[in-house]
């Protein structure tokens, strides 16, 4: 960027009700900004931008970048776009968001990135909870919603920024962290990254950015992370694999949610009860555990705050009953997040499981179009939604039929139903009592669950 942040007085924002976008707005108006922005369309968080006083035009708003002084866009932006045209002709500065980030998280004494292709969002709003609860006074930046800030942002002091760090087109390599966790590494983003390899040497990259006293936290389970060259300052955890913290002794509750023994360095260190689902948890756990005790947080705080988490917006989200049934909701869009959905859905008591599934972009479902169909096999149930093209055309030539039709060979109870209502109508005649009903992606699926539940026509 060409100048400091303070330096900026109105800033524009294009794709302004995206999860990030929105709340660097809100941001910057809490800083004193002159803030504006545009979307394609309305939702919760341009309604909620307005409220606090920043203007949204649906649609261009080419005035508002003439009066600009910075125009911040995503990667989803295309470059013909025509306020980023409009801002290029007039000489106004352009910058991505995720470059505009890292120079805004410049201010903070600690920035803790949370980082891998799953579990990001849980992880992040789990260490952002336990600060909360040590009353650090953490500023959050998180890709999902937190109860306990009632968003996906929190404005707090300048010693602590808890921020949710996305490798998509590389976007974690702008920022500047003090902390690092590394979750997993596995092969999404392939519309980028082509493959694992380089999506690893991205993550390299990524922890080559600590500074010589950074400090970092991995998954020794996870077989490309262990690939990867680690500081002095790294500390692992695991379950299946040695590491500086283990989980044993894992159990369950009737209602799915695990209690486990962690034991650091070889030593019992304490008993843990979370209440969200599954054993991913117990290793998005492990690595919360590990990187508060790293900030002197003591651990009778952080059992507790993990105890009372109860998790974020669409991960495996509880949002009601239809008639005995029980509705889901979960974000995931890669096999390997589904397979952790699908064995959430098994702890829990129930009758047969309907998984309502939207894949996320052409290319994902292209590269994945096998190992979908292996997960989606175990579910008892399957509706297959059209499409969610995100950012794409249909350069691939993959259809919805394609993946029932790869399913039908090993579950013959699968089914594509193009639309929200038509798919909540099939529901509405099959689920019986004590039935699962799992909306399943990244898109906005979970249309299906708010029609069932009265919210949407």
């Amino acid at each position: 960027m060409k100048k400091d942040i303070e330096d900026y007085q109105n800033v524009h924002l294009i794709g302004i009700g995206g999860a990030s976008m929105y709340s660097i707005a809100a941001m910057l108006k809490y800083d004193g900004k002159t803030v504006t922005g545009s979307d394609m369309q309305e939702s919760e968080n341009t309604e909620y931008l307005k409220s606090i006083g920043i203007p949204v035009v649906i649609g261009h708003d080419l005035d508002a970048v003439k009066k600009a002084d910075l125009v911040i866009y995503t990667v989803a932006i295309s470059k013909d776009d025509v306020e980023l045209v409009c801002a290029e002709e007039n000489n106004i500065e352009c910058v991505e968001r995720a470059l505009f980030l890292g120079e805004y998280t410049k201010q903070y004494e600690n920035l803790i990135c949370i980082s891998g292709t799953h579990g990001k969002s849980t992880t992040t709003s789990m260490v952002a909870s336990v600060f909360l609860e040590a009353n650090l006074n953490p500023t959050i930046n998180i890709g999902a919603s937190l109860k306990k800030i009632h968003g996906n942002y929190y404005i707090g002091g300048k010693k602590y920024f808890i921020l949710e760090a996305c490798e998509y087109v590389d976007s974690f390599l702008h920022f500047h962290p003090t902390s690092e966790i590394i979750l997993n590494i596995d092969d999404d983003h392939l519309d980028y990254f082509k493959t694992v390899e380089n999506t690893k040497k991205s993550f390299q990259k990524y922890i080559d950015l600590l500074p010589s006293n950074g400090y970092l936290v991995v998954n020794n389970d996870d077989e490309n992370v262990r690939d990867l060259k680690f500081p002095r300052h790294t500390l692992t955890y695991g379950i299946k694999n040695p590491a500086n913290l283990v989980a044993k002794n894992i159990s369950y509750s009737d209602l799915g949610f695990p209690t486990f023994d962690a034991y650091l360095n070889d030593k019992y260190l304490d008993t843990f009860t979370l209440s969200v689902l599954g054993e991913h948890n117990v290793m998005n756990a492990l690595a919360t555990i590990l990187m508060c005790m790293n900030y002197q947080i003591d651990v009778e705080t952080i059992k507790k705050a993990l105890k009372e988490f109860t998790g974020v917006g669409r991960r495996f989200e509880y949002l009601g009953k239809y008639h005995g049934s029980f509705i889901f909701d979960d974000f995931a869009h890669h096999p390997t997040e589904i397979m952790s959905t699908y064995h959430s859905s098994q702890s829990i008591k129930h009758h047969e499981v309907w998984a309502v599934f939207q894949s996320h972009t052409y290319s994902r479902t292209y590269e994945h179009l096998q190992e979908f169909a292996n997960v989606f096999s175990k579910f008892d149930h399957v509706i297959i939604c059209d499409i969610y093209p995100a950012r794409e055309t249909n350069i691939w030539n993959v259809k919805e039929d394609d993946l029932v039709s790869l399913i039908a060979k090993n579950n013959p109870n699968v089914v594509h139903i193009p639309t929200y209502p038509e798919i909540a109508g099939y529901l509405k005649e099959h689920v019986k009592k004590d039935d699962l009903i799992l909306t399943i992606g990244a898109g906005p699926v979970n249309k299906v669950a708010k029609i069932l539940l009265g919210e949407e026509k």
